[in-house]
């Protein structure tokens, strides 16, 4: 599946190009890269602080505006949720030198969740995005904002990959209609993804590579995908995963991977210190 219709019938494309942790300057780089290459879906943030190389390679790219797919976040707003959300996306706006973004996600749900919400959705009545959703929200906090509002979140972006599947929020998502992406889909690299003897071997009964194998994977759960590379090389092997099918021995073998682990461990002193600087 190369693209998908999110809830409100907008065509989102299921594996895009995102930048967590790219500097701004090498931001525009890899972006002006990525787009050269074909991703059409770019996946920023405001607490990323890279918004504006990604509108800086959308502007030298010369490709239309309503051709390239935009992502941006919320970050948390621990004052005056709603008209603090609303600035946040004027804010974004202006870095990204764009009028209008086309998925707006709250990226945690902490703040005022709520007044934050109905920003959003007035954001999207008046067509700052396109589309909104959540990031990081565990199955009893996405359905409490569903209950309380009109919106139905359009997409909930969570770590998914062979080590944390999460079978249950997939099937939970779908019943809600709410499409599933997945940040860190290759783990990071981490529990040695890349050396796997069943993923590496899966990988060599198709041909691929082991970050093939598994962005294959997600995308034929359904789950959108948005892998993270500065090297032109990867960018290509990343978006190759169509020209070959995991069969059920394929699905079989991965999913006794699963540990419910997450890549961030949050006693990690570099996560600690990364959720510090980026309070706001």
């Amino acid at each position: 599946m190369k693209s998908v219709k999110l809830n409100n019938g907008i065509e989102m494309p299921m594996i895009g190009f995102g930048v967590f942790q790219v500097s701004d300057e090498e931001t525009e780089k890899a972006v002006l890269s990525a787009l050269k290459i074909g991703y059409r879906l770019l996946d920023t943030a405001a607490v990323y602080a890279n918004e504006s190389g990604v509108g800086r390679a959308i502007k030298a790219s010369g490709i239309p505006r309503e051709e390239i797919f935009v992502t941006t976040k919320l970050w948390i707003q621990r004052e005056n949720g709603y008209e603090n959300t609303k600035k946040a996306l004027e804010d974004s706006l202006h870095r990204l030198g764009l009028d209008y973004v086309d998925l707006y996600l709250m990226h945690q749900p902490f703040g005022d969740v709520h007044k934050q919400w109905r920003a959003m959705e007035d954001l999207y009545k008046a067509g700052k995005t396109r589309a909104i959703g959540v990031s990081n929200f565990h199955m009893d906090r996405l359905m409490d904002l569903i209950t309380c509002h009109n919106i139905v979140p359009a997409v909930n972006q969570i770590e998914t990959h062979p080590f944390y599947q999460r079978e249950e929020e997939i099937a939970f998502h779908k019943e809600l209609g709410v499409l599933q992406q997945a940040w860190g889909p290759l783990a990071e690299g981490k529990f040695g993804i890349f050396d796997n003897p069943i993923l590496t071997a899966i990988a060599q009964k198709h041909g691929k590579s082991v970050a093939q194998v598994v962005l294959r994977w997600l995308n034929q759960r359904g789950v959108a995908i948005i892998p993270k590379s500065v090297k032109e090389s990867r960018m290509i092997e990343n978006r190759d995963i169509f020209s070959f099918t995991l069969d059920a021995q394929d699905f079989a073998q991965i999913a006794t991977l699963n540990r419910d682990e997450i890549i961030f461990n949050h006693r990690d002193p570099n996560r600690v210190k990364w959720l510090a600087e980026h309070r706001g």
